[in-house]
């Protein structure tokens, strides 16, 4: 009996030293700290950095601090234009930036700046996310995409007035890729002039102009260098924006970690749609301040810019198709874009989301009549 006790208590003793170091490992897992980096290239001070701030504490606050994320605003690790690639090399874990800075690497996605009638930011976000979940678009494969949103219709803000389309012609205007096609389509000449370089230019008379909507003249302080703003909102582009992570960064995450990093980013999905709604009515309030004057199109006007712009949408499908893309399956996706602007455009007048812009029941002064 003493020499069977024995050998139990020298097998539970083995079993002692086998299972620490695995439990100590374990142990050490579920405590070890996930460092970040976050990239942004907005000014620090921009309604959009503060977001991305809230953001990083969020994260760590409902991780208990097991992922930390080091924020980088302004460009001071990855611009516009190298966020894609930096992500995906993995210069930062997490970036922030729009679509056409990277124009033709995500050219499906690019359908949804397409002059298709964007009325609003809330509206064009909730599209591209339908669009996106639609499509699965492969140009995302190579980073995880956390969040898609976009911006409100883009208008022309401009030094000189631009009342009619015959105004365009000759004006040097800042629009890249799509957006781009749109100023050519009706009359201007469209520059690819990198945002961080874009006041300078304006001020120094080096372009005329620049297609974004009403956030701009208080983020980048474009009030100070332009003097009037088209409310073109009737041919409704829009910028599409993303929130990406590096695929292996993404991958490393433990489960729980994952579960409570994905519940938040669904949260921020919403409040980034919401928030570029809030900017824009800064944006404009703001260019008020500075004396900028808001030119209106007529309904006859905006209806000539309608028109003038079709040709993008028709060139558009022709350049996909010279991709390998179905012409069917394009003219789909653009059908399925309208339609989801028509539902959403409803959405918003139903739930009373003013717009600075948009149709009859959407702007502030048609909210609570």
């Amino acid at each position: 009996m003493r020499q069977k006790t024995l050998l139990t208590m020298i097998g539970i003793l083995c079993l002692g030293l086998i299972m620490s170091p695995l439990v100590l490992k374990t142990a050490q897992a579920k405590e070890e700290v996930i460092n970040l980096k976050l990239a942004n290239f907005f000014p620090p001070m921009a309604d959009q950095s503060k977001i991305c701030e809230e953001f990083v504490k969020d994260v760590e606050k409902r991780t208990g601090g097991r992922i930390k994320i080091r924020y980088y605003a302004g460009g001071s690790l990855l611009g516009g234009p190298d966020m894609y690639q930096g992500i995906e090399g993995g210069i930062a874990d997490i970036g922030y930036a729009q679509v056409y800075y990277t124009t033709g690497r995500m050219p499906v996605t690019e359908a949804v700046g397409l002059p298709l009638g964007h009325p609003s930011s809330w509206v064009s976000s909730n599209a591209l996310n339908d669009f996106y979940f639609k499509v699965r678009p492969k140009e995302w494969d190579r980073v995880k995409v956390l969040w898609l949103h976009a911006a409100m219709p883009s208008l022309i803000l401009c030094k000189k007035p631009v009342r009619k389309l015959e105004d365009l012609a000759g004006l040097s205007i800042k629009a890249p890729g799509v957006p781009g096609e749109i100023i050519k389509a009706l009359g201007g000449t469209p520059t690819p002039t990198p945002m961080g370089e874009t006041y300078d230019a304006l001020a120094k008379g080096i372009i005329d102009g620049v297609y974004v909507p009403f956030e701009p003249l208080k983020t980048w302080r474009f009030a100070e260098v332009v003097n009037y703003t088209t409310l073109c909102w009737q041919i409704g582009n829009t910028y599409p924006w993303y929130m990406v992570m590096n695929k292996n960064s993404y991958k490393k995450l433990p489960p729980d970690l994952k579960e409570i990093f994905d519940s938040l980013c669904g949260e921020y999905a919403v409040r980034y749609a919401l928030l570029w709604n809030t900017i824009e009515f800064n944006g404009k309030i703001y260019g008020e301040k500075k004396g900028i004057e808001y030119i209106h199109l007529s309904d006859a006007e905006a209806a000539r810019w309608k028109k003038a712009v079709e040709p993008v949408i028709t060139n558009y499908v022709k350049s996909m198709v010279e991709k390998g893309f179905a012409e069917s399956e394009v003219n789909g996706w653009i059908s399925f874009l309208r339609e989801r602007i028509e539902y959403y455009t409803k959405k918003q007048i139903e739930y009373r989301i003013p717009s600075p812009v948009g149709p009859k029941g959407m702007r502030p002064e048609d909210i609570g009549k």
